[in-house]
This record gives structure tokens, C-alpha cells and sequence, in this order.
């Protein structure tokens, strides 16, 4: 019995590492048959996607900022900053976004979002924690509860949305969907539940659809 014990907590020593790993890609799109990854899923290195004839997957990292449409049977494993790609055909091309993504993380952004928020209550303007590169946010809000969006640079805008938790896979709110773009240039907090975070748009931020990680907001 004690090797038996021995040999299963080595087992979960070995597994831990691979458990604690970090996302380092979304997945954007998804179509036709593809296997080990959905739409919107967060994928880790090592990590195999197999796409059937006629399928593609577009992916995008969250560091690097290097978007990928792969397209076509063939296999993609994934890595830090890229993916490497058997068979099936690979068209990249680098886009705008935070490469603080990555490390943007509800557990650790709660705190520093309070304080920083605490400080707009005495008139001064806090440092963003994440800048925006599409004016129309796709944010991650899981479940049921009212999602608040306002613009601490200059007083008065606020988008309120009541979410029912039928949002994307329950837990996606695509504003760009609502046809809805907060002002190029502003400064925003955004909070659902307990998570908070302050962002910046970019001045240059497009409206509309533009790439899904150029515009995520993380509040799980």
C-alpha cells in the first residue's frame, strides 16, 4: 500500500507542472472539423489541434501578438509565442494587442484594481493596467451578474449590462455584437462580481469585430 501511495504522489508531482501551465493563445475561430480546441478556448504549449479536410482554426497569442490562420487536414501543436504546423496551410500576420494579456489574470488584478480605483475617488487619474487595440470590448464574464463599464478620464460615460449567464459559452459578452464602442483614447474600469480592472482604448481603436485579442477583457 505505501509503495502504491508513493508512486501515485509521484505521479501528481510530475502532473503538476504541466496543470499550472499558462494559457499563451486564444482560439479566435473555428471551422469545419477541428479536434482539441473550441472557439474561445485558451490553449497551452504542447498542446495538438487537429484539423479534418475543408477545417481551419485562426489562433492568437496572447504575448507575441502573432495571429495565425491555419487552414486544411493537418496537425498544429502549440507553442510559447508560435505554432508549429504539419500539413495543413499557415497564413500569419502580426496584430495589435497588449502583450500584458498574458499576465492579466482576475486573482491578481482584483487588488491592484481596488486601489487604483480608490484613487479616482481622490481626483487622480490611475495607470492602466491593459490597453485595448478595438474600441468595441469582448469580455469574459462568466454566470449571471451586471457587468459595468465607465470612463474614469471624463465623467458621465457608464455601460451597464445585466447579463443572464446566456452570454457565449456563458461567459463571453461581445459589445461589438451590440454594435457598441467605447471613445478612442479613454480610460475605463470594468467590473463584474468581484473582478475589477482599469484599461485604456487605444487612440487608433477601430470598432466592430476586429480581433478578438487586440480587444479582450478578462474578468471571470
Amino acid at each position: 500500500m505505501k509503495r502504491t501511495i508513493a508512486v501515485c504522489l509521484g505521479l501528481v508531482a510530475l502532473a503538476s507542472p504541466a496543470a499550472a501551465q499558462s494559457p499563451v493563445a486564444v482560439v479566435e475561430d473555428i471551422k469545419g472539423k477541428v479536434t482539441g480546441a473550441e472557439f474561445m478556448d485558451y490553449v497551452t504549449p504542447k498542446s495538438v489541434i487537429k484539423i479534418g479536410d475543408g477545417g481551419s482554426i485562426v489562433l492568437s497569442y496572447l504575448k507575441s501578438c502573432r495571429r495565425e490562420t491555419i487552414n486544411g487536414a493537418g496537425t498544429v501543436t502549440i507553442g510559447t509565442d508560435e505554432s508549429t504546423v504539419a500539413d495543413a496551410g499557415l497564413l500569419v500576420e502580426k496584430t495589435d494587442c497588449d502583450p500584458s494579456q498574458v499576465n492579466v489574470t482576475t486573482r491578481e488584478t482584483r487588488a491592484v484594481a481596488a486601489t487604483v480605483l480608490r484613487s479616482v475617488d481622490n481626483k487622480a487619474l490611475p495607470e492602466p493596467q491593459l490597453t485595448l487595440y478595438g474600441s468595441s470590448p469582448f469580455v469574459e464574464a462568466k454566470g449571471r451578474g451586471t457587468l459595468t463599464v465607465r470612463r474614469l478620464d471624463i465623467p458621465g460615460e457608464r455601460q451597464q449590462i445585466n447579463l443572464g449567464g446566456t452570454q457565449l459559452r456563458g461567459k463571453f459578452f461581445d459589445f461589438a455584437s451590440e454594435n457598441v464602442a467605447l471613445a478612442p483614447g479613454g480610460l475605463y474600469a470594468a467590473s463584474f462580481k468581484s473582478s475589477q480592472i482599469v484599461f485604456r482604448v487605444d487612440a487608433q481603436a477601430k470598432p466592430g469585430a476586429t480581433p478578438i485579442v487586440g480587444r479582450l477583457l478578462r474578468l471571470e
